[in-house]
């Protein structure tokens, strides 16, 4: 099983720092279903290739095969798995190629993200289904695909073409993009997976997709067949990445900071909010929809919270926190109180129990109306913590803000604003269906006609 990258780059030598593997050495790596070898066929200024070839061991995958549903005896032994790329490849890219994955590269931090030339080479692929489907994954992306059907014998044309092909895959992009897309794609082309498929596998998908998943025109097939075409997952996993349309919204350049930072309403906001968690007497705290960790650094200075959890369903927001709340480098004690969690508000998480109290801030008017009701079992009815605090802006007051273009919210993402009278009434039925109590508080400065421009609902129990 083979992948070749090949860039022209100048120095095209640089890509051995990007991969972190030296152009001058053969390198071995031990992985749990064989070995994996990097070595550079060419490496000149002007011309270099890194190559993955992974020996998969056929007595282990044969004996990892027991359960699987044979057509003939011997196709434990007789199959395509040890050279045609698959899932197998995936893990070794993720494996022996980490670094360049995450887009870290200490020599050349610059380079990492930089768009260069680069050439994939897979000799031989399966494609599961219609070959069409090999453009429909790689050219939205903006890669050249040149896809040749293998023969079986050169010599003897008269056998006809194997159903396996080569691809070879242009484009310009950053090396951690293309390693992205063929940890992805790989799988789904073959559509196989060597091991077994399970919720972790949603935030795999995510993670590695995070930039170009979303957007991408064939995103439902792709999901799908990344996950097995497990429904219940498959209907998880678009959830999500729905919802981390939302992930912009702390943004600076967003329409609804520019309208709110003459108030500097999102830190009062949050200063409110922690207040009131202080005040409940709780120890146990989650964020959901946590962003980049905002409120978890006012909860952090609190000795009371001695568990913190931050839950947001993008990636990127929660490597932001990560970043912005210094965790790699706080004492022992004070990492062991804060937790970071990908994770969705429209499934339920065995996680979230045992929590005394809850915060969503600025997060419902993200959620498509008629998810609420999802959101509303999640929450209030499976984690039910003994305080939720939610907050949400008030539609009401967007005339006092001259720039806010008429009739139009905040921020792009927002699925609606509601009025005071509407956030309470569906408060209120919430709470009465659940057993909590709700009160109502303004954030914000008041005007007497249209209210605060932030509301704020605390549920008890």
């Amino acid at each position: 099983m083979l992948l070749s990258i090949t860039t022209t780059y100048q120095p095209a030598t640089d890509l051995g720092y990007l991969l972190h593997k030296h152009p001058d050495k053969l390198q071995t790596f031990k992985l749990s279903f064989g070995k994996a070898h990097v070595f550079y066929p060419e490496a000149t200024e002007a011309l270099c290739t890194a190559t993955l070839l992974l020996d998969v061991d056929p007595i282990k995958l044969a004996r990892g095969g027991k359960n699987r549903n044979f057509n003939f005896a011997l196709q434990p032994y007789v199959n395509d798995r040890p050279y045609v790329a698959s899932s197998f490849l995936s893990v070794a890219i993720a494996q022996v190629y980490g670094s360049a994955l995450s887009g870290r590269c200490k020599e050349h931090p610059n380079l990492a993200n930089q768009p260069i030339p680069l050439k994939a080479h897979l000799p031989a692929i399966s494609v599961a289904g219609d070959v069409s489907l090999v453009a429909r994954l790689f050219e939205p992306l903006g890669y050249d695909v040149a896809l040749t059907q293998i023969e079986l014998d050169a010599e003897f044309p008269e056998l006809g073409s194997s159903s396996l092909f080569s691809l070879t895959l242009a484009n310009k992009v950053p090396l951690q993009t293309l390693l992205n897309h063929l940890y992805v794609l790989i799988p789904v082309l073959d559509n196989e997976k060597h091991y077994w498929v399970g919720e972790d596998e949603i935030d795999k998908l995510l993670k590695r997709g995070e930039s170009w998943l979303d957007t991408h025109p064939a995103r439902e097939e792709i999901i799908s067949r990344a996950l097995k075409h497990r429904r219940h997952l498959t209907r998880q996993a678009l959830a999500q990445l729905s919802e981390g349309s939302a992930e912009d919204a702390e943004t600076g350049d967003s329409r609804e900071d520019q309208v709110e930072v003459t108030l500097g309403l999102h830190q009062q906001r949050l200063q409110a909010v922690a207040k009131i968690l202080k005040e409940s007497g709780g120890q146990k705290i989650v964020d959901l929809g946590c962003g980049e960790g905002k409120l978890l650094r006012l909860l952090l200075q609190e000795p009371q919270f001695t568990q913190i959890l931050g839950m947001d369903v993008s990636y990127r927001s929660l490597q932001k926190a990560q970043e912005r709340l210094h965790l790699d480098e706080l004492p022992t004690r004070q990492r062991e109180r804060i937790q970071l969690r990908h994770g969705s508000l429209m499934y339920r998480d065995e996680k979230l129990a045992g929590y005394d109290c809850a915060a969503v801030v600025e997060v419902i008017e993200h959620l498509d109306a008629d998810r609420l009701r999802a959101f509303e079992k999640v929450l209030f009815e499976y984690a039910k913590p003994k305080m939720i605090v939610i907050t949400t802006p008030n539609r009401e007051y967007n005339v006092i803000w001259p720039q806010l273009p008429a009739s139009q919210f905040r921020h792009p993402d927002h699925r609606f604003e509601w009025s005071r009278a509407e956030f309470q009434a569906w408060a209120t039925n919430i709470a009465a269906r659940n057993g909590y109590t709700v009160r109502f508080e303004n954030l914000g400065p008041e005007d007497a006609n249209v209210g605060s421009p932030s509301q704020m609902g605390v549920f008890e129990r």
